[in-house]
């Protein structure tokens, strides 16, 4: 049979051509589907934006606030507990819903965005044990200007639920985390030194602070150490706390005794402490003692950990320490402290917060009695600077919190200052 003929023969026979013909329609649905794969593929790489935040970056708690206020209609929900305290003192529960890990859709600046909140559940942060999370927003078009709006945006709401306290954190592992709820602000004027010792140290903080121009032309490192040092209940980390509220500030508490602390940790966060914080070392001499004392014991000169003591200098003052840093430290017993500790470089300021003076008595009857003539005021600190001249802050406001309702009590029962 010619070949001609056998090919018109296949052409008449109704099994080869249904066959046939499924076979074009399955080619043509898979090159449909094929090609619908490639558009969107492309549509995704040239018409459509998308930024990944992992649950570690800093803005990532910033944008699920964020997107609570903005995915107010969706329906699938997580909660967060919170609490706030009033300037009565009372403290009330609040509870705030973010959207729930899946795909939510918000209409902003009128465009559609999807978010897509991941949880990892096989991954775990080993800081703190929580599954790895991540949220991932997707939008039309290929300008990056919506994005950088919402993570402003953001930004900006957390401050705003921010304003007016201060912010405390704490080392964990090799990062600063938030310790706590943020403060409402301590007023500087309710840390009262003696005479002209609080405006001192302000002026000059502030003046370090507007000045890195003046530091860089000079090739002199951009950091500022403090130390603080005398009795106890004087008033040395209150004073701390008042000043971050007064320049808007946050402090960081970093505790040197940590057994878990290294130099090298050290290092690292110290140099990625968050901008416009205060790095508090409160008791530094619990940590390390002088040199001179550390003679009869050696053991107390290296510290309680894996800190070494030439590792604590270096971080302030090394070669590798970082630079546009604020450090206060705190010491019951300046004496203890080893001089290359103190030096210039290392503590740029040194201020003794001693017992309260006459001056100190008087303004701070002042303080809890506003509407005590200056006279008793005067009264009250003659009579307890005849008591003792040892009483420190802590006595004193705490004599005041027993008569907070009455001066005359408060003077007639000054000798319970040293009881």
């Amino acid at each position: 049979m010619p070949f001609s003929d056998f090919v018109l023969a296949l052409k008449d026979n109704p099994y080869f051509g249904a066959g046939f013909g499924l076979v074009g329609v399955g080619t043509a649905l898979a090159l449909a589907r094929k090609g619908a794969q490639v558009g969107m593929m492309a549509f995704k790489r040239h018409c459509m934006i998308t930024l990944e935040v992992p649950g570690r970056d800093k803005s990532y708690h910033w944008l699920l606030n964020w997107i609570s206020h903005h995915a107010k209609h969706t329906q699938h929900l997580s909660v967060e507990t919170s609490y706030l305290q009033h300037e009565s003192g009372r403290v009330s529960t609040k509870f705030d819903f973010i959207p729930s890990p899946g795909n939510h859709f918000i209409w902003y600046q009128k465009k559609w965005i999807r978010i897509e909140r991941n949880r990892e559940n096989q991954m775990i942060d080993l800081h703190t044990g929580t599954p790895w999370e991540s949220v991932t927003f997707t939008a039309v078009g290929n300008k990056r200007d919506i994005f950088f709006n919402i993570l402003q945006e953001a930004k900006e709401l957390a401050l705003r639920q921010q304003e007016g306290k201060t912010v405390m954190y704490t080392a964990m592992a090799t990062e600063w985390r938030p310790f706590g709820f943020p403060r409402r602000q301590r007023p500087l004027t309710s840390v009262v030194f003696d005479k002209g010792i609080s405006e001192r140290i302000v002026q000059d903080v502030k003046e370090f602070i507007d000045n890195p121009k003046w530091y860089i032309d000079r090739g002199i490192p951009y950091r500022r150490g403090y130390l603080l040092y005398g009795p106890p209940g004087c008033g040395k980390s209150s004073f701390i706390t008042a000043l971050a509220g007064e320049l808007q500030y946050s402090i960081c508490l970093l505790s040197l005794s940590d057994r878990s602390l290294s130099d090298d940790r050290l290092n690292h966060l110290l140099s990625v402490a968050p901008q416009q914080s205060i790095i508090l070392l409160e008791d530094i001499d619990a940590a390390f003692v002088s040199r001179d004392l550390a003679a009869e014991n050696p053991v107390a000169y290296q510290g309680m950990g894996r800190l070494t003591f030439s590792g604590l200098l270096n971080a302030l003052d090394g070669v590798a320490s970082s630079e546009a840093r604020l450090v206060f430290m705190t010491t019951n017993y300046v004496d203890r402290l080893d001089p290359a500790l103190i030096r210039p470089g290392r503590v740029d300021l040194k201020q003794y917060i001693g017992h309260c003076s006459e001056w100190q008595f008087k303004q701070m009857f002042q303080r809890f009695y506003p509407d005590q003539p200056s006279a008793v005021a005067e009264q009250f600190a003659k009579r307890a600077l005849s008591v003792s001249d040892q009483i420190s802050a802590a006595q004193l406001q705490g004599h005041f919190m027993v008569h907070k309702a009455d001066p005359v009590k408060a003077i007639q029962n000054v000798e319970m200052l040293i009881s």
